[in-house]
């Protein structure tokens, strides 16, 4: 995202606003948000849109506001679902360690089975860290 402060940015209501404008994939003005979200006023939707501008995660477009596409540079989108990619690297892993631990089953723990279950173990846990703080992100 655009910078550390992106986290803090994203939490309720302008949470909300975020995923309404990244979802509706066309450009939403004011009065748009505030109807589609049932907010209490079009003030309401640009406070939260001006606090989304200045993070740099909308710009401007046309008669309305769309998400800026870097944001999601390592998401998937599925749909109107985007998904982090770290969780596909994630269940990668996890996979790995699955077949590790059944089909690849040693009957003798010798080093380079310990250490090679330690490595996929310590990176999934690694990347699925990585994949909870960037969906929690959007």
């Amino acid at each position: 995202m655009a910078g550390g402060s992106d986290d803090f940015v994203l939490e309720g209501t302008t949470r909300r606003v975020f995923r309404y404008i990244y979802r509706n994939g066309e450009p939403q003005g004011i009065h748009d948000i505030q109807r589609g979200l049932d907010l209490s006023s079009p003030s309401v939707a640009h406070y939260h849109v001006v606090k989304l501008l200045n993070a740099g995660l909308i710009k401007p477009e046309g008669d309305g506001y769309v998400a800026d596409k870097t944001v999601f540079e390592n998401m998937v989108k599925v749909r109107k679902t985007a998904i982090p990619l770290q969780t596909a690297f994630a269940v990668f892993l996890l996979t790995s360690a699955i077949v590790l631990l059944t089909v690849m089953r040693s009957s003798s723990m010798d080093a380079s089975y310990v250490f090679a279950l330690l490595v996929i173990t310590t990176a999934f846990c690694v990347t699925a860290f990585e994949a909870f703080k960037a969906a929690r992100a959007i």
